[in-house]
């Protein structure tokens, strides 16, 4: 069948010039392909797409013309029944106006990028004006320089060559033809050579400037950076400030028509114990490469890493010419003050008691009278656990400060530290008990330190108080009191009635003042950590006696391994102040961790010394422990754990209330034990007990210990699961007896043999399944079936064993009574005969404890 071609109906297709797709409007079959087909009365048609027309094609059979009087059917006409299947007026519109707000946006962008492009274009500009601009103004000041200079040696010459004239005789010389030769060869000539010597310097640089640009051609040196690119700067990199100064003081020297060359300076190089080779040559101000080549030629092959000693390193500065200062590594320590007090900077002070003495002898309760308070109220056990200071006023206005120190036998580095930053001991004695062994250590802490003391005798209102009995006892440790014509005060007193505590208190104040004791408060201060510990709430507070100077809220210092700042101060009524000054005991909040109990306080200028300190302090404590267990030769080490293998540990882990509980208990753990057993404490500290310390537990089989602290509620459930022991005690007697107890159930049991009895052989028989055995006569006591036997033959032992069978006539019997007749039989042993005896004895296991 013919195809007919009727007159084509073009539409334009609904798309960008650019092909590109508008919300689906270019969706459907390609160009040439038939997109859909419909019909006008009988006449069927297609429309076929073209790339830039919609063509209608009649269908063959269709009769010719049949379209030629009629229109396509056009979406945009709103004639739905004539409209393309599928396409609706809502949409056709959406689709418009789409395609409507796609143009305007394209033309928006269109704007925007044009408007962004002039922009750039006018900031290269104006970057390019400003780089000619300032190119321009360093010609100019290169050249105003470089005249300055010329005409500043213009005029050094003409001065020297008027100074030259001045000087030379007047007298003129014979010759007129001489002297004018003479004058154009001074004058004329040297001019002369300048344009030469110019001419001469262009032909040298004619070749080398040839093939290639000039100085001044605009072209770009070395790489294009991104910032150059954008920056539109089209005339090369800029100088330096140090580049134009090397440029200018090189024309300077040019000028002047020679080269200086630029001064060694010396320098006092400072060298630690260890220092590196470029660290060395650095503060040389040395190169490196000369520093590795003098090195060498001394016969050490070293880098610029290695490390060499102070002794290389000072032959090193010598040969350089420069000066070497020693230092090292505790010269950190010297930005602690020193201060000498001016005798007119001191001011009068408050006397610091500290009150010593065996346990149970009123110490704490005397205080207690004394400040009108109830301290022992609240200890555990009724007695004191920690070291106390306390600030009071007596009624004739005198300030006193006071330390209450522990009695018990474990807390001696407690009373060491409090006689030590003491002025005055008051040593606490029982009238009913008298001196006794901590009585005898508080005498002799106190006389260590060279302090006064003064006797308090307590107790006085009980029927059995005998202060003379205390007096005669102290003079056996060199205490001679003034009811015994010596000069130690001694107070009869009483803690419950109050008796003789004004006597007491007048005592203080006369010693006091005999000490004439002073202090500068306008310095920087300086103190004793007292005690140390680990608040929840506050974190680590340190109980700080100032011993010099004011403590303000504010100040950096460092005390011992640990450094802080001043957060809060806090007094002995709990009220917080802004200052501390001497022989004021206070809290101090504001460490970045917990001080060990006796380090001395320090104030510094700032964090970076106190930190700077207390990491060397850190690292040196470090070293010497690493020292202390390394030091052993190989026989040692080899001795010891020989030695370890047959001694039983009993490990712990120890967490205290205070630095000095902690240190106390670490001390009584080291004296328990003896050449079988020992207790080891693993780690101990301050503070609530944590999940970190049950895991250690759990990995070193340990129990842990709590002294008036608890386990946190997670530190509980993990020691639950994983099976860790935590027992807590208040009272150190209890945790004392209760890890002795411990430790003696280390101790291997003793063996102890009782004899029962002896038995003569008086016949051997042999016995078919059986063996040998023995008719014997039981002599001595009674023997049994289940002891052990020895053999004796000459009365020596040949053999030592158990029964095997023992027997009455026939049957096998427990046991048979002396003077009784049995059968005995051993075990794998036969060799016996008649006259031998036989010893029965029986063992018995008995419990060891530590004393």
């Amino acid at each position: 069948m013919r195809w007919e071609r009727p007159p084509e109906r073009y539409e334009d297709q609904m798309s960008d010039n650019d092909g590109k797709k508008t919300l689906g409007l270019n969706a459907g079959p390609r160009p040439g392909q038939v997109k859909q087909s419909f019909s006008h009365g009988r006449t069927k048609s297609v429309v076929v797409e073209t790339k830039r027309k919609r063509v209608v094609v009649p269908k063959p059979g269709a009769r010719p013309g049949a379209l030629a009087g009629k229109s396509t059917p056009s979406p945009a006409k709103g004639n739905s029944s004539k409209r393309p299947a599928g396409i609706s007026d809502t949409e056709m519109a959406r689709r418009m106006k789409a395609l409507a707000a796609a143009k305007a946006r394209e033309a928006e962008d269109t704007a925007k990028r044009e408007a962004e492009e002039a922009a750039r274009a006018e900031e290269r500009t104006r970057r390019r004006a400003e780089a000619e601009e300032k190119e321009r103004e360093e010609r100019e000041r290169e050249e105003r320089a470089k005249a300055r200079v010329e005409a500043e040696e213009r005029k050094k010459r003409e001065a020297e060559e008027a100074k030259v004239r001045a000087k030379a005789p007047a007298a003129a010389p014979a010759d007129p033809a001489t002297a004018q030769a003479a004058e154009q060869r001074s004058g004329a000539g040297k001019p002369s050579s300048a344009p030469r010597k110019q001419e001469r310097d262009n032909r040298q640089a004619k070749p080398a400037n040839k093939g290639r640009a000039g100085a001044n051609d605009g072209r770009r040196s070395g790489k294009l950076t991104l910032n150059q690119a954008t920056s539109g700067r089209d005339g090369g990199r800029q100088r330096s400030m140090a580049q134009m100064r090397r440029k200018q003081e090189r024309a300077r020297q040019k000028a002047m028509g020679g080269t200086v060359e630029r001064e060694k300076v010396f320098r006092d190089v400072s060298v630690p114990p260890a220092i590196t080779v470029q660290e060395l040559a650095n503060r040389m101000t040395e190169r490196v490469t000369d520093v590795v080549k003098s090195l060498m030629n001394m016969g050490m092959m070293v880098t610029q890493n290695q490390t060499i000693d102070a002794d290389t390193a000072e032959l090193i500065i010598e040969e350089f010419g420069h000066k070497i200062v020693r230092v090292s590594d505790a010269d950190v320590e010297d930005v602690i003050d020193k201060i000498e007090d001016d005798e007119a900077d001191l001011l009068p002070r408050a006397p610091v008691i500290t009150i010593m003495g065996h346990v149970d002898h009123g110490k704490t309760s005397l205080l207690d009278a004394i400040r009108k308070t109830k301290v022992t109220a609240g200890e555990a056990g009724g007695i004191t656990q920690h070291i106390g200071a306390y600030q009071i006023t007596t009624d004739d206005g005198a300030v006193l400060s006071f330390l209450d120190t522990p009695g018990h036998a474990a807390f001696t580095s407690m009373r060491a530290r409090g006689a030590q930053v003491t002025d005055i001991v008051v040593l606490v004695v029982a009238a009913d008990d008298a001196v006794m062994p901590q009585t005898i250590e508080a005498i002799n802490h106190a006389q260590a330190a060279g302090v006064p003391m003064i006797i308090a005798i307590n107790k006085c209102d009980l029927p059995a108080a005998n202060p003379t009995k205390v007096r005669t006892d102290l003079l056996q440790h060199s205490v001679v009191v003034e009811a015994m014509s010596g000069e130690v005060q001694d107070v009869e007193v009483s803690a419950q009635t109050g008796q003789g505590l004004d006597k007491l208190l007048e005592a203080i104040a006369l010693q006091a003042e005999l000490l004439e004791l002073k202090a500068n408060p306008n310095r920087a201060a300086h103190g004793a950590v007292i005690e140390a510990q680990l608040d929840v709430g506050r974190g680590p507070v340190a109980t700080v006696l100032v011993q010099t100077g004011t403590l303000r809220k504010g100040d950096i210092f460092v005390v011992g391994e640990q450094y802080g700042k001043v957060r809060a101060l806090v007094d002995d009524q709990g009220k917080r102040i802004e200052s501390a000054g001497p022989s004021q005991p206070v809290e101090v909040l504001g460490l970045n961790g917990t001080p060990e109990a006796g380090d001395v306080l320090n104030v510094v200028d700032t964090e970076a010394q106190a930190r700077e300190i207390a990491d060397y302090r850190a690292q040196a404590a470090k070293d010497n422990r690493a020292a202390v267990g390394a030091a052993v030769t190989l026989e040692q080490m080899m001795d010891k754990a020989k030695a370890d293998e047959d001694i039983s540990e009993l490990p712990i882990l120890m967490k205290a209330d205070v630095q000095g509980s902690a240190e106390a208990i670490v001390q009584a753990m080291a004296k328990i034990g003896n050449d079988e057993v020992r207790v080891r404490v693993l780690h101990y500290g301050v503070g609530a007990i944590t999940e970190t310390d049950v895991g250690l537990a759990e990995a070193s089989g340990a129990p842990i210990i709590g002294f008036n602290v608890r386990a946190n509620t997670s530190a509980r459930n993990t020691a639950n699961q994983k099976g860790v022991e935590i027992r807590y005690y208040s009272v150190i007697y209890d945790l004392v007896d209760d890890i002795k107890a411990a430790a003696s159930g280390l101790l291997s049991a003793e063996v102890r043999e009782n004899f029962i009895g002896y038995a003569e052989i008086k016949d051997v028989f042999k016995v078919s399944n059986v063996g040998k055995v023995a008719g014997c006569l039981v002599t001595e006591g009674i023997a049994r079936r289940s002891a052990g036997v020895r053999l004796l033959r000459d009365n020596v032992v040949i053999h030592e064993g158990n029964l095997k069978t023992l027997k009455r006539f026939k049957d096998e019997v427990k046991e048979v009574q002396s003077g009784q007749e049995c059968g005995m039989a051993f075990e794998n042993y036969e060799d016996i005969r008649p006259g031998d005896v036989i010893e029965i004895f029986e063992r018995e296991e008995v419990e060891r404890n530590l004393t």
